[in-house]
């Protein structure tokens, strides 16, 4: 796996790199270099070896000296907002929150188990199988495969990622705006992830989980778009009943969708609503 570290208007993992960008690049925080060190762990478990490729030599020396110290970045608490992607109305990523997104025939078989799967889990299929699919655009390894994976609460990556297995492609700008149709989002606290016991850290996912997750014990709320009520009205169990929200699309891309559910969550208004398709 490659590590490049530049000016990029994200960080992403495509095809065996790891584009990083950094909050006030060349400057690296402490937060950062944790990230950086849990991604070579994580690639070390998993056989790979990272190879650094980094313009700015300063930089480069700075994190050459600070993985002789790892240490010393291994309880770093998390920021309330993390500005590596400033994008979103927030101008980061608000940390407050977890959310997974799943599209509408996945997220009908997380009701009926009650549970989040990772790929491996939930489709049954060969490992071989799964890397080699069109829709693993971005080139995934098998052991991806083996998680949940979680973006920040505020984040549009999530139904990204929907649309993209959508179409088995990279969504264009047309997929994310007059033909976007938006997943299901879980909610979750990530002070309450953080202390799961099949938790992983990788460097570039905010968390993920290994094999399942019994979403009852964790969940904080379910965001449904409106438009599919009728199909999740009769699959909702008891246990979680008063978490499930449905909202209403009229928004006119992804990136507005995401400020709308996030500001109906942060806002603690899913915790004395039920049906908030007036929102």
């Amino acid at each position: 796996m490659i590590l490049n570290i530049a000016n990029h208007d994200f960080s992403i993992i495509w095809k065996g790199v790891y584009y990083k960008t950094l909050s006030n690049y060349p400057n690296i925080s402490k937060w950062e270099m944790k990230n950086i060190i849990d991604f070579i762990e994580y690639e070390k478990e998993h056989n790979r070896t990272v190879t650094f490729d980094i313009e700015d030599k300063k930089l480069h020396d700075t994190i050459s000296s600070n993985l002789q110290n790892k240490n010393s970045f291994l309880n770093i608490t998390r920021p309330n907002k993390i500005t590596e992607c400033t994008a979103c109305k927030q101008g980061g990523c608000m940390t407050d929150y977890l959310c997974h997104v799943a599209p509408v025939e996945n997220s009908i078989n997380i009701f009926k188990t009650g549970k989040l799967l990772s790929a491996r889990n939930a489709r049954k299929e060969s490992i071989d199988d799964l890397v080699k699919e069109d829709r693993n655009a971005a080139k995934d390894p098998t052991d991806f495969f083996d998680y949940i994976m979680f973006s920040w609460g505020n984040c549009q990556a999530g139904d990204r990622l929907v649309m993209e297995r959508k179409y088995n492609r990279p969504p264009t700008e047309d997929d994310l705006s007059i033909n976007f149709t938006p997943g299901i989002r879980f909610y979750f606290k990530y002070d309450d992830l953080i202390n799961h016991s099949r938790v992983k850290f990788d460097g570039y996912h905010a968390l993920k989980i290994r094999d399942e997750l019994e979403i009852k014990s964790y969940l904080e709320a379910i965001i449904i778009p409106e438009k599919y009520f009728d199909i999740f009205k009769n699959l909702i169990s008891d246990s979680i009943f008063d978490k499930v929200h449905y909202l209403k699309n009229d928004c006119k891309d992804i990136w507005d969708w995401s400020e709308k559910v996030y500001d109906y969550i942060s806002r603690g208004y899913f915790q004395n609503n039920k049906v908030s398709s007036d929102y």
